[in-house]
């Protein structure tokens, strides 16, 4: 890796390099040297999340032969996140009663 990152970041991205690519060869000593350069255990857990659910997402599309959006569909996407930001209000509704 050549780009000019923080050094904390160039090990992260290192490790999920692994995750990625070598998963079943991760040891202790891998996570220790993550932990080593500042990463708490619940930032490399969310780091390893992230990339496995993308790894299964891409594979899905892949396999399932999902198409992409026109770009006016990004577009329209991308207004909405500016205006309303990523999260919609949650609408609480009350179970309804068993019978």
């Amino acid at each position: 890796m050549s780009a000019p990152i923080p050094e904390a970041e160039r090990v992260l991205f290192t490790f999920l390099v692994q995750v990625n690519e070598r998963s079943n060869t991760i040891t202790p000593e891998d996570v220790a040297r993550v932990k080593d350069a500042g990463w708490s255990e619940g930032a490399i857990y969310d780091a390893i999340t992230v990339c496995a659910l993308f790894n299964f997402y891409n594979r899905w599309i892949d396999a399932t032969g999902v198409s992409d959006m026109p770009p006016e569909a990004y577009a329209q996407g991308g207004r909405r996140t500016a205006a309303h930001g990523y999260a919609t209000p949650m609408v609480l509704v009350e179970p309804s009663p068993r019978t």
